[in-house]
C-alpha cells in the first residue's frame, strides 16, 4: 500500500516504498580513514517536566544503545557536541553524565572505539563570560572532568568570544593555554555561523581568509598537542585549501554535511577525515563506504555514498541548526527509541513537508533498515498532523 505523502511544495502524492535496506555491520577491513559519528540524546517523554525549561530527561539505555550501534559498525563517536542539542536544551550537567555514561560504555566495547568529547564554556552565562581569563577557566572546568572521565578534548565553539567581539589575542591566549595543558592532542571544532548565527566571526575575523591563517598559526605554534580540526563551514573549496596548509601528522576532519563524499575520497594527494553528525543518521552506508574506500573500490564506495548525498542536504537545511531533528527522526523510524520526542520540544523545529521527504530520500538510499516499522511509525506522524491514511 502507498503512503499518501507531502511534497516540499505542501501537495500530497503517493509514495511506495522501493528502496534495498542495508545491513547494519562491521567493517571486513580497517578504515583508512578517521571516522566520528556525532550522536544525538535521546529523551524519557515520561520523565519529563517543564521541557522548555528544565534539565532534560535523558532514556540512558536507549541513548547508549544507540551509541553501541555506531560502534558496532566500526565508527567512533564524538561525544556531547552539538548534535546533542548542546546549548539548544541539553545543558553541562547532563552533558557530562552523558560523557561519563559513554566512557564507562566505550571501555568495554570489543571494538575499542575512539571518543572525543566536546569542552565548552556553556556552564556559565554568557554575562558572566567578559575577559579572556574567564572564559579560560570555563574551558578549563569542562575539560578538566571529561578528561578524569577518559574522554580525549574537542574544543568547542564557544559562543563566549563572539559575544565581546574578541580579537585574535584573545582566542590565543585562551587556546594556547587549553592545546598546551590538554593531556593528549585535542580537536579543535571551526563550527560556521550557519550552524550557530551565535558564532559569526569566529577566531577574531568575519573575513574566513584572516580567520584560517590565525588558526594555522595558532595550530603550527604546537602541532603536536593538535590531533585535527573540525571545520563545519560547508565550503569545499575552503576546507580543501585548509588541510593543503596544515602541518604532517595533524587531521582535517570534515564537519560538511554537504560534501563530505568528495572530501573523504580526497583529491588525489590528501584527503579529510570525517567529524559528523550525518554519520549517526546514515551510519550503515557511511561504515560501508569507508570499508569500500580502504579497499580501493571506489564505485561502491560512491554508489553507497551518493544517495546520502540528498539526503544530508535535506537534514542540514537552512536553518541547518535544527538538523538535529533529521537526526532523532530517523533514529525513531529505525527504532533506536520507542518515540519521536526530543529535549526541549525540539522535533518541532522542522515541518511535515521535511519530515515526508527526509523519509523518501531514506528509502531511497537504504536507511529504512525495517521497512515495515518505518511505514508504521510515519503514518502514525503523518495521521498526527492531519494527513490521514
Amino acid at each position: 500500500m502507498a503512503l499518501t505523502l507531502p511534497g516540499l511544495d505542501g501537495q500530497l502524492a503517493p509514495y511506495t516504498l522501493s528502496g534495498t535496506p542495508l545491513v547494519p555491520r562491521a567493517p571486513k577491513v580497517p578504515l583508512t580513514r578517521t571516522a566520528f559519528a556525532a550522536a544525538h540524546v535521546v529523551s524519557d517523554p515520561l520523565a519529563e517536566r517543564g521541557p522548555w525549561d528544565g534539565r532534560p530527561a535523558v532514556d540512558w539505555d536507549a541513548t547508549l544503545q544507540f551509541r553501541q550501534g555506531l560502534w558496532d559498525q566500526g565508527l567512533g563517536l564524538a561525544e556531547a557536541m552539538d548534535t546533542a542539542q548542546r546549548g539548544m536544551g541539553v545543558d553541562w550537567n547532563t552533558a557530562l553524565e552523558l560523557i561519563q555514561r559513554t566512557m564507562v560504555a566505550s571501555k568495554s566495547h570489543p571494538l575499542s572505539p575512539r571518543v572525543a568529547c566536546g569542552a565548552g564554556t556553556d556552564h556559565m552565562r554568557l554575562e558572566d563570560l567578559k575577559t579572556a581569563n574567564s572564559i579560560l577557566s570555563a574551558y578549563q572546568m569542562q575539560a578538566e572532568q571529561i578528561e578524569a572521565a577518559g574522554g580525549q578534548l574537542i574544543l568547542m565553539a564557544s559562543r563566549a568570544f563572539p559575544a565581546i567581539e574578541a580579537g585574535p589575542d584573545v582566542y590565543h591566549h585562551v587556546y594556547r593555554s587549553l592545546i598546551d595543558g590538554a593531556k593528549d592532542p585535542v580537536i579543535l571544532h571551526w563550527l560556521g555561523d550557519v550552524f550557530d548565527p551565535a558564532l559569526t566571526g569566529y577566531w577574531g575575523s568575519a573575513d574566513v581568509e584572516k580567520a584560517s591563517d590565525f588558526v594555522l598559526s595558532l595550530i603550527a605554534e604546537n602541532p603536536g598537542k593538535v590531533d585535527g580540526i573540525k571545520i563545519s563551514l560547508l565550503d569545499q573549496a575552503h576546507e580543501e585549501a585548509f588541510r593543503a596548509r596544515l602541518p604532517d601528522g595533524v587531521r582535517l576532519y570534515t564537519g560538511d554535511d554537504f560534501n563530505y563524499a568528495d572530501l573523504i575520497a580526497g583529491d588525489g594527494s590528501r584527503y579529510s577525515h570525517a567529524l559528523l553528525g550525518i554519520f549517526a543518521a546514515i551510519a550503515p552506508a557511511a561504515s560501508q563506504a569507508l570499508e569500500a574506500l580502504a579497499q580501493n573500490d571506489m564505485d561502491r564506495y560512491n554508489s553507497l555514498f551518493a544517495p546520502t548525498v540528498p539526503l544530508s542536504r535535506e537534514i542540514f537545511r537552512a536553518p541547518t541548526r535544527y538538523y538535529k531533528a533529521g537526526i532523532a527522526y530517523l533514529a525513531w523510524l529505525n527504532g533506536a527509541q520507542s518515540h519521536f520526542v526530543m529535549p526541549g520540544g525540539f522535533q518541532s523545529s522542522r515541518d511535515i513537508c521535511h519530515y515526508a521527504e527526509v523519509f523518501r530520500l531514506a528509502d531511497q538510499a537504504g536507511l529504512l533498515l525495517d521497512p515495515d516499522m518505518a511505514k508504521k511509525r510515519m503514518i502514525t506522524l503523518l495521521n498526527l498532523h492531519g494527513v490521514e491514511q
